[in-house]
């Protein structure tokens, strides 16, 4: 198997994905909120997801020792640079993130349940116990749940499929639906997320995917094992994206 490969694999879910009723549900700006509201935790997950790469194949211990091999350890940390310390409208640096949160505020989006989880993490609390006990939604649940669980398994080759293909290489075509008309329909309101969006769509589409690819292909190499492992992760990925899209058109409906 090769990347080729894992794309004919999970080219039906992905479908699924880019094609969601949900894009042609955001007709107002309480559905734009209602989104921003549950996307928060796969844009704040998937620092998570990052950092667990990095730290399977980097060190980020003291003393340092060399992990890896130098063109792996160069595709993640060229990724966290941009992700974790990207620059906002005004040239100020800032996470994706933190830029994500700035623009639910300017869009009246409530961040209440996302800073509560934040905060409690912060204190220490397993991220398990916090899904147990929440009142998030339980679509939000499943995704999070998902995400850690990949984590989990301390296959760095997983961990990139997932990244890969269910978050660097969907964005672009996933937010291209979602910028469309976004300013004409909202002046003014939504300035910073619209900024979040094309920012996306450039580096991710232009940039990050094609490093991303690079590293599955480096950590998966020549094991089909590891091959078949990639596919299978990245499928159950765009599964649990479906998943969460669905729980915002259900939350809409009802």
């Amino acid at each position: 198997m090769n990347i080729e490969k894992i794309q004919e694999t999970i080219s039906a879910n992905r479908g699924k994905v880019i094609s969601h009723p949900l894009y042609a549900s955001l007709e107002t700006l309480d559905d734009i909120r209602l989104f921003m509201e549950y996307h928060v935790y796969a844009v704040w997950d998937f620092m998570s997801l990052l950092k667990g790469l990095q730290q399977q194949l980097t060190c980020v211990n003291v003393p340092w020792v060399p992990v890896g091999n130098a063109a792996t350890r160069y595709l993640i940390n060229e990724i966290v640079t941009g992700e974790e310390s990207d620059v906002d409208m005004d040239g100020n640096r800032c996470s994706h993130f933190e830029l994500y949160e700035r623009a639910m505020e300017q869009a009246g989006a409530d961040t209440g349940k996302i800073k509560a989880l934040i905060a409690a993490i912060t204190a220490g609390t397993p991220i398990r116990t916090i899904l147990a006990t929440s009142s998030l939604p339980e679509a939000v649940k499943g995704f999070l749940g998902f995400t850690f669980d990949v984590i989990a398994t301390g296959k760095p080759h997983v961990m990139a499929a997932v990244f890969t293909f269910g978050r660097e290489d969907l964005i672009p075509d996933m937010f291209h639906a979602l910028v469309k008309d976004l300013d004409r329909k909202f002046p003014g309101k939504l300035d910073t997320f619209i900024y979040y969006l094309e920012r996306h769509i450039e580096v991710d589409g232009d940039h990050h995917s094609q490093l991303a690819m690079q590293m599955v292909q480096e950590l998966c190499g020549n094991d089909s094992q590891k091959w078949e492992e990639a596919a299978e992760y990245a499928a159950q990925s765009l599964f649990w994206r479906t998943q969460l899209w669905s729980g915002i058109v259900q939350e809409k409906v009802f």
